[in-house]
């Protein structure tokens, strides 16, 4: 599942190959963006914002995507052969030597001063402007608000996605349905940006393990908790205008259930 590690990885690759080099072919695979030629443009960088991948072409325009849950960014030499189904491809962007495919991307678009558009996001994990005081504080804004939304929203911190939410859940102990004014919001921060930060240029994994079993309990409903065997319980935690976002996996032995005090104080 894309999420700001993901994102980063992305921007890396893009920036490797395509920083400083004029683009000799662009194509948009999307209506709305169907006529615009970006070749002869010069790609001046290539970055991640949150979930974000920004790749900015000259005269304060840039190219922006979300990966959204199915997502990938591809980046190869050029006549390499594709990896995924042609009619995935949302946008192909080619220098002489390189060539870069954003496939099942679920916005892929032209903004203008991009950094403005997405100046709603939160305090970016891996960015360079990272404020971890920033980000505690707006999570604390709402304080009966479940920890387990808070980490979602991408106004108050910008990066972390279901997988991380689940997993920083787990390790701190914490239940997802526990109010975020009963948490240890600063720990919780310094966990989300530490294993952010340590999967940015690695397969993304919280146990230590690169292949079977990199995750805790993201993705083990019903299998035993690495920790102390009881089964990870599946459940669904969001709101009405989210989807796959709301699985929701946590152990029940290790991340108690907040008090009932806790669950009636909430709005």
């Amino acid at each position: 599942m894309p999420e700001g590690d993901t994102a980063y990885q992305a921007a890396a690759s893009i920036a490797a190959a395509f920083a400083g080099k004029p683009l000799t072919y662009s194509q948009f695979r999307v209506p709305r963006y169907a006529t615009v030629d970006l070749s002869g443009r010069t790609v001046l960088a290539a970055r991640s914002i949150g979930k974000h991948v920004v790749v900015d072409v000259g005269d304060d325009w840039a190219i922006h995507t979300h990966m959204k849950m199915e997502g990938v960014w591809r980046v190869h030499p050029v006549g390499t052969r594709w990896t995924k189904p042609a009619y995935t491809a949302r946008l192909v962007l080619r220098t002489d030597t390189h060539e870069a495919v954003g496939f099942d991307l679920g916005v892929c678009e032209m903004l203008r001063h991009p950094d403005e558009a997405l100046s709603h996001l939160g305090p970016d994990l891996l960015g360079p402007g990272w404020d971890p005081e920033l980000a505690v504080a707006n999570l604390a804004r709402d304080p009966a608000r479940p920890i387990g939304l808070a980490l979602l929203d991408q106004r108050l911190m910008a990066g972390v996605g279901n997988v991380y939410r689940c997993e920083v859940c787990f390790l701190r102990g914490v239940h997802p349905h526990t109010p975020a004014g009963e948490v240890d919001l600063p720990a919780i921060v310094d966990l989300c940006h530490r294993l952010l930060v340590a999967n940015r240029a690695r397969v993304r994994t919280t146990t230590g393990h690169a292949r079977a079993r990199r995750y805790w309990v993201y993705g083990r409903g019903g299998r035993p908790c690495m920790r102390c065997g009881t089964p990870v319980e599946r459940s669904f935690l969001g709101t009405a205008d989210t989807t796959e976002e709301r699985v929701l996996y946590h152990c029940p032995h290790c991340q108690p259930a907040p008090s009932q005090s806790s669950l009636r104080s909430r709005p």
